[in-house]
């Protein structure tokens, strides 16, 4: 399994988990747990997803979800699930 940690951040406005959800549902891109929260006006969501069915490279969906983010007004990163295990290993 591609396992992704898929993470949004910014200023909160309606739609953002409807674009996305819909990006990833598109690319067959399976969300397997999210959490999302909004604190003072700031959303943050975090998804793992599975990109096993996904015809598209990491580098692809990567870069297409950072455009995504820039057109809905947050910043969307996408980490392969081993580096972000590493990243914050203690």
């Amino acid at each position: 399994m591609k396992k992704t940690i898929i993470t949004v951040v910014g200023k909160d406005t309606v739609g953002i988990i409807a674009r996305v959800c819909t990006y990833l549902a598109n690319n067959r891109i399976n969300i397997l747990d999210i959490s999302q929260t909004i604190v003072s006006g700031y959303f943050n969501m975090m998804m793992i997803v599975d990109a096993n069915a996904s015809t598209k490279p990491f580098g692809d969906f990567s870069r297409e979800l950072d455009q995504l983010g820039e057109e809905i007004g947050v910043k969307i990163r996408c980490q392969h699930e081993d580096i972000f295990e590493k990243m914050h290993r203690i």
